[in-house]
């Protein structure tokens, strides 16, 4: 089609999990789990929705489109200041409006194979040059990532812990990858998953902040509870911040989305509660799944990388058919490992005897 970017016809989009509304049409099954897409099994704050209740009758109204209340709450929980951070409507707008930002047409991007899609997906809708390296035993290779780098690199992504995998980059190994980093590279790391994180390892990015050329990515979607509202934040250098902002759309976090993130940062209770379920869980899988002999990779994060030994997208098909919703991973070059979140202890069970009826 001659009005269409030629290099958008060549993209393969990014396939999101199969909500269960759609499920339960399509297959006429009256009760559905979804296990697919990282979500919080208990549902969202309790505090952020009072909070979207109580701003319900302000919805005629645009939001804050600096979101200051919502930026000086982030800047108090996390020793940030406000001049830190930059709101997103989730993390896929702000990797968006870190490469708009930052990253010139004839400058390349350099990330994982096996690592989140939308990288490479928002990269190539905007025309950019993407380099994949890839993953060594389920994680980043640094080491050969570093070696990548050229006068064209401009941006680093990456996740940490890393999606789909669940594996991550340690204090140490950041440390030493940050150390001689060009000074015209920057580095993005995207930590969606960091609130389930129960290692003494794991780097603490945002300390980098004052002297690194890095931007970090938090985002409420998962362990808050929060993925149908779409909000994020990135946090960075106050002059790093301030580009950014140039290039964001105005308005572009809404405001219940705001309202239920500021007040979900105080429902510490939540939180803690959501960690023991998924530590629980986890547990769970694991042994069970050991008992089958069913080979999985060890996750710091609320979902589980497992290898099936059959091709990924049958088990997903299977799967639906007994109202289990899992991500499988043929997208990512995972051709026999199937993605599951960590559900409740029922949709735990669920999960498990329906993988047992199919393997």
């Amino acid at each position: 089609m001659n009005l269409v970017r030629k290099h958008i016809l060549s993209i393969d989009p990014y396939e999101a999990g199969k909500p269960i509304e759609e499920i339960k049409r399509q297959l006429g099954l009256k009760e559905v789990i979804k296990l697919a897409s990282n979500e919080n099994p208990l549902g969202p704050s309790p505090k952020a929705v009072q909070a979207i209740k109580k701003n319900l009758s302000k919805i005629n109204r645009y939001p804050d489109s600096n979101g200051f209340y919502l930026k000086k709450k982030l800047a108090k929980s996390f020793a940030l200041t406000p001049a830190n951070i930059v709101l997103g409507n989730g993390s896929d707008e702000l990797i968006d409006i870190i490469i708009k930002t930052f990253v010139e047409e004839d400058e390349h991007i350099l990330t994982a194979d096996g690592t989140f899609l939308e990288y490479k997906i928002i990269s190539q809708v905007k025309g950019r040059i993407v380099i994949t390296v890839p993953l060594r035993y389920f994680r980043y290779d640094l080491g050969a990532i570093k070696k990548m780098i050229t006068k064209k690199t401009k941006v680093i992504f990456i996740s940490n812990p890393n999606n789909p995998t669940g594996t991550y980059v340690t204090r140490l190994e950041l440390e030493d990858f940050m150390r001689d980093l060009p000074p015209d590279v920057l580095l993005v790391m995207d930590e969606a998953y960091d609130t389930f994180i129960d290692v003494n390892d794991f780097p603490n990015s945002l300390s980098y902040i004052r002297d690194k050329n890095i931007i970090v990515l938090r985002t409420f979607s998962k362990a808050y509870g929060l993925a149908g509202l779409r909000v994020g934040f990135a946090a960075t250098r106050p002059e790093f911040a301030s580009y950014m902002e140039i290039a964001r759309q105005p308005f572009n976090v809404n405001l219940l989305a705001q309202a239920a993130a500021t007040a979900a940062l105080d429902d510490k209770k939540f939180l803690n509660k959501s960690k023991r379920i998924i530590s629980e869980g986890k547990a769970y899988l694991y042994d069970t799944l050991a008992g089958m002999g069913v080979a999985y990779v060890p996750s710091v994060t609320n979902f589980i990388l497992i290898d099936t030994g059959k091709e990924s997208v049958g088990v997903f098909k299977e799967m639906l058919k007994y109202g289990v919703i899992v991500r499988d991973m043929k997208q990512y070059g995972f051709k026999n490992f199937i993605r599951v979140t960590i559900g409740t202890k029922r949709e735990n069970e669920r999960f498990i005897k329906v993988l047992k009826k199919i393997l």
